[in-house]
């Protein structure tokens, strides 16, 4: 008969219970899957980015020999950014785990370790859907806790920018829906100088992706986009490239509502190495001290009166878009 002191085995360490979670399958999520994100660990809490450009101005002719225009140098900017702590625990009882004995070739802890497996399942859970809320905020320049209106790191405030929008008018059959793309995309060519960039995607609401893909004057070219890609893929995730841009419907929330708005979408370019990053800072145990952060932590500890046992996770993820004023949003409203 399996007691508490089982959790004494090896198999019950925090190495072994980093392992399990690791192990543990992912909740389904589309950055998280897309691998948007460079992920990275840090050995500090806080790190300090460095921002620094150069402002392009016109050169004055001058005499040869004559005094040159000096060169001007923007100003370096140097923030720091704090990860953030994501505490979960729960308990295992004494009385969960008395009832559990070996069966077939199991031993005793391995039948603990599906016990304790089941609960590590849905802290993870928890903090993936926590990430991929992240990963959202950061597109869309602002991360916000889970209460959905306390600001965690607004990029747009701490890089001095303002975030910009194109409105496609989806509502008027006759606007022009292929220059409201090639708006876009000067915009963001623009926001990134004279940097190179991959092909521009767009994560949108399914309202937004149903208007534009129904809208007059790109209806024609959808129908045959379907044709083209009905051999090669599944279009039930919403995809359609149009004017070189692919927007995608981003669907997923809670029951809060979804992390993209109805009629909103926020385009990016690809190909920017580290413009997207996650990086974790280490867990605040004595044995983690000045190393390498993970994504995820665990622990267990029999508790104070002997009745159960502690399980605890952590994460302490610092989530952040580098550069903010190459994502551009996209409304389906005219102005």
């Amino acid at each position: 008969m399996a007691t508490l002191d089982i959790f004494n085995n090896d198999a019950f360490s925090m190495s072994s219970l980093i392992q399990t979670i690791t192990d543990v399958p992912f909740v389904p999520t589309q950055l998280g899957d897309e691998g948007l994100f460079t992920e990275s660990g840090m050995n500090t809490t806080v790190a300090m980015i460095e921002r620094q450009g150069s402002k392009l101005q016109l050169v004055p002719t001058a005499p040869r020999g004559g005094v040159p225009q000096p060169g001007t140098r923007a100003g370096r900017k140097l923030i720091p950014l704090a990860a953030v702590h994501l505490p979960q625990n729960d308990v295992i009882t004494a009385d969960e785990v008395q009832g559990i004995r070996a069966f077939g070739s199991e031993t005793e802890v391995q039948a603990v370790q599906t016990v304790v497996r089941d609960r590590l399942v849905a802290l993870r859970a928890n903090q993936d859907l926590t990430m991929e809320y992240q990963r959202i905020g950061a597109l869309k320049g602002i991360v916000y806790d889970a209460d959905g209106s306390t600001e965690l790191l607004d990029m747009y405030t701490l890089f001095g920018f303002t975030q910009d929008t194109v409105f496609f008018d989806l509502s008027n059959a006759s606007a022009d829906i292929k220059q409201k793309c090639t708006d876009l995309s000067r915009k963001i060519q623009d926001a990134m100088g004279g940097r190179p960039t991959g092909p521009i995607k767009v994560k949108v609401s399914r309202t937004f992706f149903d208007k534009l893909t129904s809208h007059a004057k790109v209806l024609k070219a959808f129908d045959l986009y379907q044709q083209g890609a009905f051999l090669r893929q599944d279009m039930t995730e919403g995809v359609f490239v149009f004017c070189g841009i692919e927007f995608r419907v981003y669907h997923g929330g809670t029951s809060a509502g979804n992390f993209i708005a109805d009629d909103l979408g926020y385009a990016y370019p690809t190909g920017v190495p580290n413009m997207f990053k996650i990086v974790y800072a280490p867990a605040n145990f004595i044995e983690t001290v000045n190393t390498n952060g993970l994504p995820f932590y665990a622990k267990q500890k029999v508790n104070d009166w002997g009745t159960g046992i502690d399980l605890y996770v952590q994460s302490n993820p610092l989530t952040y878009n580098s550069q903010p004023e190459a994502v551009i949003k996209v409304s389906a409203a005219a102005s």
